[in-house]
């Protein structure tokens, strides 16, 4: 048997990691982000699974079974009756019969929330058919009172400045679903919070704007990553770009089943929209605009199989890659999709933002709050006050940013 090369540890190995030959984050290593998400975070969300639905025994027993696998087993693959069962095999050939702990973080992520879905029922034929586990949730969180707020302070946005607006309205779809941030504006307070601004470890905002002046004939691509209230301010990001002609026509990109607990499919896009225009004021006046955007053409929703793989970016189909080659700019959302842009591997954070997306067909922007250990792009002056100042800025969402490959 070949002895495995020793894996530098956390902060050791971002380091060691080179611009070529960065090692893969796994789970394997106990106290690490990545561990946590599968000794912890996933276990908790079977449990929270089969609280929020009254499933039957045959539901119940493939949940036990699978909360065991994860804890205690090795990776099964999937039923050769499944539908997707030679695409999962191609991809997890190398990781079937070893621990979870084991496997690239991305893929045994991904493949938990397929498992998770086969455990439900989701693609099986029976009452529990297209019945999304994660819907309460995303409903939840939508209905709730902060969003009322935040979509009141939109009123005041709207009197703002163009730029000021704008430049609003991109940090807001940045952070998302940071509870204290979002929309606010307060009379005589500046529309760019200036908590926003100082969690940027990297803002090419400026880059992002000249790349779609007002009065353009383009196409934006958006690859959305949350539902509920990160959607919203995407949505509302997509008005601005439409109705002061920084964009022609937006293609969102969505997934084609639930994933990652609270990643947008359609149905949720159509949830936001309806969310935007039950509300008073200028929150239904933008969600009036989208409806009529979808009808006309000049907004619209796309799914892809691609947004739902194990894979990098890197390695996306023809047919995607035709898709972002046709598009002026395309804004990728939230932290799986820079995982995903960049290589979910330990790179030394200064590793140049353009050299790792150097692949991508066309422009490029990231809009991303820090959720994962993968980052690029950073200034090292930047790097070392982040690290002297011994906060979890990597994973603790408290600190975001906007990055642009032109």
């Amino acid at each position: 048997m070949t002895e495995k090369t020793p894996r530098a540890s956390g902060e050791e190995a971002v380091r060691e990691a080179g611009p070529v030959g960065a090692p893969v984050i796994l789970g394997n290593e106990p106290g690490s982000f990545a561990w946590s998400v599968l000794a912890k975070r996933h276990p908790a969300i079977i449990q929270q699974v089969r609280d929020v639905f009254p499933y039957g025994l045959r539901q119940h027993e493939a949940l036990d079974a699978l909360l065991d696998e994860i804890t205690n087993g090795v990776v099964q693959p999937l039923a050769p009756a499944d539908h997707d069962h030679v695409c999962w095999a191609a991809w997890g050939h190398e990781h079937f019969g070893r621990s979870w702990y084991d496997a690239p973080f991305l893929w045994a992520e991904s493949y938990f929330y397929r498992r998770l879905l086969g455990a439900v029922g989701y693609f099986g034929a029976g009452p529990w058919q297209g019945v999304d586990p994660f819907a309460p949730f995303k409903q939840a969180e939508l209905c709730g009172d902060v969003v009322d707020e935040e979509l009141r302070a939109l009123d005041t946005l709207a009197t703002a400045p163009a730029e000021e607006r704008a430049t609003a309205l991109l940090h807001a779809s940045l952070w998302g679903n940071r509870a204290d941030l979002g929309f606010r504006v307060s009379e005589g307070e500046s529309a760019v919070d200036d908590a926003v601004v100082s969690g940027l470890v990297a803002d090419d905002s400026a880059t992002l704007w000249q790349l779609l002046p007002a009065g353009t004939s383009a196409t934006v691509a958006v690859v959305a990553d949350n539902a509920g209230r990160e959607l919203i301010p995407d949505l509302v990001l997509i008005d601005h770009l439409l109705e002061h002609g920084h964009a022609e026509q937006v293609v969102l990109h969505v997934k084609h089943y639930p994933y990652y607990v609270s990643d947008a499919m359609t149905s949720d896009v159509v949830d936001c929209l309806r969310r935007l225009t039950e509300a008073p004021g200028e929150a239904s006046r933008i969600g009036g605009r989208l409806w009529k955007a979808m009808a006309a053409g000049s907004l619209e929703v796309r799914i892809h199989p691609y947004f739902c793989a194990p894979l990098p970016y890197e390695e996306m189909p023809e047919d995607l890659r035709k898709e972002f080659a046709d598009a002026e700019l395309t804004i990728l959302k939230g932290d799986l999709n820079y995982r995903r842009l960049v290589g979910d591997r330990l790179w030394n954070p200064t590793v140049p933002f353009a050299e790792r997306t150097a692949y991508f067909p066309g422009s490029v922007a990231a809009l991303r709050t820090l959720k994962s250990d993968v980052i690029v792009g950073l200034e090292q002056g930047t790097l070392d006050a982040l690290d002297r100042s011994g906060a979890a800025w990597r994973t603790s969402g408290t600190h975001g940013l906007v990055q642009v490959r032109p």
